[in-house]
């Protein structure tokens, strides 16, 4: 007869010998699991490996590119804009490296730069909107007149335009005294900054940093584009260069290029942070003078790399 004892040892037995399979088959599995996981790691390693070794070589390329680029700079743009004179304006996030190179290339190609004029970040602010278009309009010098659009960019561009640019007879557009004291205003008002020497010029160049990352930064980037269109329209001619942020055709750069109107006389500019950038706005500065005007760069919005290049 069969007791109850022997019934429990033999369940007993049964479990125990699940408990064992459930064991050995997960050691098995895990064996094959952790193998097929060394292998993903491994081909993982290889394929960083090889995208660094990649990127390593195109970064070298770019390095020896800027390099060439810098050094036949000077050769590229000689007597381009011989006996011209270039007034720089730049933003407040322009970066002081990209200007000075290209005030040295400027130079090879015999221009002179006559000043620097920097528009403080209050130029842009949304909220200092009515306060810069009530003193544009008491600052403005007499015999000249203001464009007729009631937006801040704009206004500022026909005032700064008629201060900072040479009529067609290569003559100032306001007096030396009328010009100091609408300098002068908008330096107190905290709108610009003035460099020294600062005196009309032929052409302007205005640089910016690229793209803004801030809450306004549609209606800044719209402000600059909007200044730099009427300072083109007030002299020669006129380049918007912009680098880090510009190179995926946004901000001011990008504002310009979506709007027909202001392509057809402002030229743009978005790689000013390299070398070759840097000798394409010198380039385009001999365009306007031609006048032409185009679109010029690496963004997907660019017409072509630079001047005389086809796309």
């Amino acid at each position: 007869m069969i007791s109850l004892r022997y019934h429990l040892v033999s369940v007993a037995a049964v479990f125990l010998a699940l408990a064992a399979g459930v064991v050995l088959g997960s050691t098995a599995i895990s064996g094959r699991l952790l193998s097929g996981l060394s292998e993903d790691n491994t081909s993982l390693g290889e394929e960083i490996s090889g995208l660094q070794a990649e990127r390593d070589a195109l970064g070298a390329k770019l390095a020896e590119a800027d390099l060439f680029a810098t050094s036949v700079g000077p050769l590229a743009v000689r007597g381009q804009l011989t006996d011209r004179t270039v007034v720089v304006v730049t933003t407040s996030d322009a970066r002081p490296g990209d200007r000075d190179a290209l005030a040295e290339l400027l130079e090879s190609a015999g221009a002179t730069v006559t000043g620097e004029l920097q528009l403080t970040e209050s130029f842009t602010d949304p909220d200092e909107a009515d306060q810069l278009l009530d003193l544009v309009a008491r600052l403005q010098p007499a015999g000249t007149r203001l464009p007729t659009a009631a937006d801040p960019g704009t206004r500022a561009g026909g005032l700064l335009g008629s201060l900072l640019l040479l009529n067609e007879k290569s003559e100032p557009q306001a007096s030396a005294d009328e010009t100091a004291a609408a300098l002068s205003g908008l330096s107190s008002a905290g709108f610009v900054k003035q460099g020294p020497g600062l005196r009309p010029a032929h052409l302007a160049v205005v640089l910016t940093g690229g793209a803004v990352a801030a809450d306004s930064a549609a209606d800044r980037a719209a402000t600059i584009a909007r200044f730099a269109t009427q300072l083109d329209r007030s002299g020669a001619g006129a380049v918007l260069a912009g680098g880090g942020g510009c190179a995926d055709g946004t901000g001011a750069v990008g504002a310009v290029r979506a709007d027909t109107s202001a392509t057809s006389v402002l030229s743009t500019v978005d790689s000013l942070d390299t070398p070759a950038g840097r000798i394409v706005v010198v380039l385009a500065l001999r365009e306007q003078l031609d006048g032409g005007a185009g679109r010029y760069g690496v963004a997907g919005n660019a017409e072509a790399a630079s001047p005389g290049v086809a796309s």
